[in-house]
């Protein structure tokens, strides 16, 4: 596999260029009433899911570890599985929203679409690789039924 960040450091590099493009090149700034509790509520919708994953990996007794997704002892479809391929990667895109919503600069969004490129190419693809090899025909009609992001 050729992961080479864990995705809980891609999420802080992915913040940190938030940041740094919120401070230093603040397109179109913004703010509204309620904007933090909106930050609130999408900083607890994007709990739900990645929760939800964790459980039901818990659940089926098999590995969360993205770095060894051969460990894998069996493929999970059931709970938060049956709507997302990958609700941990959708809770954690849920609160680069939610960072969008505080950091109150339109530029800071430019990290986002990164975010998913990323986690795409250099994630989520190669576990799929790994786990297609795994659960071979199962892994494809589930890919199938159920959609990437959600």
């Amino acid at each position: 596999m050729y992961l080479k960040l864990p995705p809980p450091l891609v999420l802080l590099v992915t913040l940190g260029g938030m940041y740094l493009l919120s401070v230093y090149w603040p397109l179109w700034v913004f703010s509204f009433s309620g904007q933090y509790a909106l930050v609130w509520i999408l900083g607890l919708i994007g709990s739900l899911p990645g929760l939800a994953g964790i459980v039901a990996f818990a659940r089926a007794r098999t590995t969360v570890n993205p770095h060894k997704p051969h460990k894998a002892s069996r493929l999970v479809t059931s709970g938060i599985y049956r709507f997302s391929r990958n609700p941990m990667y959708l809770g954690l895109l849920v609160w680069l929203i939610a960072a969008f919503v505080y950091l109150s600069a339109i530029s800071a969004v430019i990290m986002i679409p990164l975010f998913i490129l990323y986690m795409n190419n250099f994630q989520i693809e190669p576990e799929e690789d790994v786990l297609e090899a795994m659960f071979g025909d199962e892994f494809r009609e589930y890919c199938r039924k159920v959609r990437r992001w959600c």
